[in-house]
């Protein structure tokens, strides 16, 4: 099987399995939103916010670095995958054991504060999963992820809806995320045993070696949390519960979505490692390219779809959550940006340039800093929102230009010409027929966009064949 295809495929399971997961996700958001109100699904959007900042500060870069060690030629990989879980497993404990004690420092109701601490085992499932993604992306089987993530979701589902028809309360749900959450976590676990072999492994030599390569990478997650997770907690010092709610509603939509070019990024960052060491340059760049065109083919109608479609996604969502379409439409530029940034982020440790990149992330920590500070007391959710697409498109640019420079090749802009025609035609149709059923509107757009980009040779017969064949 082609790599090409390899990739492809793993892709499609992805996206399938993703599509079956968002679903539930975006089922269970409905019945949060509907059963905890603006201010009650403002707190869960606060401890989940604070959460992730501290989740951020565990990867320590190791989720990347892990697939780079086992890409390299003769690597033990039991060894070396089982003292990087190690290792993440020490950076958990130690950074989320502080989220509930630093918490207790912020002007957050008490249920907010015991939600913090509840709701971090739910974390320390998050982190360690995360870490064994990398072996299953490296190995082309993201199948199993895919598994496991659909039957965590399936059990979060069923604890939530027992939590809400119990009338338990927030604590109660934030406790149907921790068992979501760690049944993933085992399931993936279960999974990874079959291509390798892991145990606790405290090998100094190992943990220096990968702290060596990590920690560019770690300081650059340090600066990035600031403008990725900054909106939030911000937000929630100067605004009420309620107004948190309604962007949280709307930002659950991008982290949703984004987890996508996560992993379609992760799929391509062996096959760039290893042609970028074997100095196979002409073939890195086709790669490259390849990757950069499937980007572009999905954020620009994602961002160009959700403009007219905002309305009626959040009144599936959070329909008493006034504003949340407008946070959204304004929010699907910073998602479509982090589409192609994921690809350009990863490239920049293909090529060994993270620690250039660390001071790009610095530089936009600094500025979105600022700007949020300036912004959000101002503008409310839409600072913050127009805050976090100029953060994603100061990210994106630099990290391309980084990439583009090292490797003496602009990327071709021919299909991104053919998508915004493709989407243009598509938002034709979408005026048109608007007020249609949600389901008949993404459709009809979606199969318009495909056919335009179709005849367009956006996409060719010829790559959809190598696609789907058989083997």
């Amino acid at each position: 099987m082609s790599y090409t295809r390899k990739i492809a495929h793993n892709t499609i399971i992805q996206i399938i399995g993703k599509g079956i997961s968002t679903v539930i996700g975006v089922v269970v958001i409905g019945m949060l939103t509907r059963y905890l109100g603006t201010t009650g699904f403002g707190q869960y959007i606060t401890i989940m916010a604070f959460l992730q900042f501290f989740g951020v500060l565990v990867d320590l870069g190791l989720y990347i670095i892990l697939i780079k060690k086992i890409s390299e030629p003769n690597v033990n990989q039991d060894e070396m995958v089982s003292n990087i879980f190690t290792l993440r497993l020490v950076s958990a404990v130690v950074f989320l054991g502080l989220a509930p004690i630093v918490v207790l420092f912020f002007p957050y109701a008490a249920i907010v504060k015991v939600g913090v601490l509840v709701t971090s085992l739910s974390f320390l499932g998050i982190t360690l999963n995360q870490a064994l993604t990398g072996v299953f992306q490296k190995h082309l089987r993201m199948d199993k992820v895919v598994i496991a993530e659909v039957i965590g979701r399936v059990i979060l589902v069923g604890a939530t809806y027992a939590a809400i028809t119990a009338d338990a309360g927030l604590l109660w749900v934030m406790g149907s995320v921790v068992v979501g959450s760690l049944v993933n976590f085992a399931i993936t676990f279960f999974f990874s045993r079959q291509l390798v072999k892991i145990r606790l492994r405290f090998n100094m030599a190992v943990w220096k070696n990968v702290i060596k390569d990590a920690w560019p990478i770690a300081l650059s997650i340090g600066f990035n949390l600031v403008y990725f997770k900054a909106d939030t907690i911000i937000l929630s010092l100067y605004h009420s519960e309620g107004t948190v709610g309604i962007y949280g509603a709307a930002y659950k939509v991008l982290e949703v979505l984004t987890t996508l070019p996560a992993m379609f990024a992760g799929l391509i960052l062996p096959l760039l490692m290893v042609a970028w060491a074997a100095k196979e340059h002409e073939r890195f760049r086709r790669v490259l390219q390849k990757a950069f065109d499937a980007m572009i083919m999905i954020a620009v109608p994602l961002a160009v779809g959700t403009v007219f479609l905002a309305g009626p996604i959040m009144d599936l969502i959070a329909p008493e959550f006034h504003d949340s379409a407008t946070v959204l439409q304004i929010l699907i530029f910073a998602t479509a940006t982090i589409f192609v940034g994921n690809l350009f982020g990863n490239t920049v440790v293909a090529i060994n340039k993270q620690r250039t990149m660390m001071w790009i992330y610095l530089g936009v920590s600094i500025v979105s800093l600022v700007g949020y500070l300036y912004f959000i007391p101002r503008y409310s959710y839409y600072g913050a929102a127009a805050m976090t697409v100029v953060s994603e498109l100061m990210v994106t640019i630099a990290a391309g230009i980084i990439v583009c420079l090292a490797i003496k090749m602009w990327p071709s802009f021919k299909v991104f010409g053919k998508a915004l025609f493709a989407s243009g035609i598509m938002a034709v149709v979408l005026y048109l027929i608007s007020g249609v059923n949600i389901i008949a509107a993404f459709s009809i757009g979606g199969g318009v966009y495909l056919a335009i980009l179709l005849l367009l040779r956006g996409i060719t017969r010829e790559t959809l064949v190598e696609i789907f064949r058989s083997e």
